[in-house]
């Protein structure tokens, strides 16, 4: 029972999601890249990793997000929608980086997806909720990459400002790098490259 279950969670995601995303959907996807940097996740799928580990989205949830309701989870995503970090970024710097709090909105969306909080119908009606405050406020993903810096910059210097900072993430030159990537027009494995920011514009198509 052990190992048949361990197989099943370890299964690949795309033969449980095996329909390609469009266009519209996989520029939607995109837009929480900058958040995945970690080996095994998909930035291509609406499922958030290449193999299926619905245990792994639920802990992370709960663990970093004290998300494990969906009501928790859609409480969430609407805090981050209205106000989110930016609030405290303009605060600080005149700047409201939305990019950074729409990247966390997607990935928490996909992970609630994941663990089966929400839907694949809901999950999408979340990511396409979104949109339009992202097209409205910037122009490319460059744009886009540039305000989502800015808007982890200002979190994490909150995190070493608290009294235990000895678990901060990621330095910022490691984010610069992985979003120096995604722009870079040679990374034919960059979503961004495969979804330009412009396609959310036009007439949805099969990819």
């Amino acid at each position: 029972m052990g190992l048949w279950r361990w197989r099943r969670r370890g299964a690949k995601a795309s033969r449980r999601y095996p329909v390609p995303l469009t266009m519209h959907q996989l520029w939607m996807v995109s837009l929480s890249a900058p958040v995945s940097r970690d080996r095994g996740v998909s930035r291509t799928t609406l499922y958030p990793f290449a193999r299926i580990d619905g245990d792994g989205a639920r802990r992370w949830l709960a663990e970093q997000w004290e998300i494990t309701t969906r009501e928790q989870l859609v409480g969430r995503l609407d805090g981050l929608s209205r106000s989110g970090y930016r609030a405290r970024a303009y605060r600080l710097t005149g700047v409201a980086p939305l990019a950074w709090d729409a990247a966390l909105y997607v990935d928490i969306a996909r992970r609630g997806f994941a663990c089966g909080l929400i839907d694949e119908s809901d999950a999408w009606t979340a990511l396409k909720n979104i949109v339009p405050r992202v097209v409205g406020t910037y122009g490319s993903w460059s744009e886009y990459a540039d305000h989502y810096l800015l808007g982890r910059q200002v979190w994490r210097d909150g995190l070493r400002g608290g009294e235990d900072s000895s678990g901060l993430p990621a330095s910022q030159s490691v984010a610069d790098a992985h979003l120096q990537a995604l722009l870079d027009p040679a990374n034919r494995a960059s979503p961004w490259n495969m979804a330009p920011w412009d396609a959310i514009s036009h007439p949805d198509r099969t990819r």
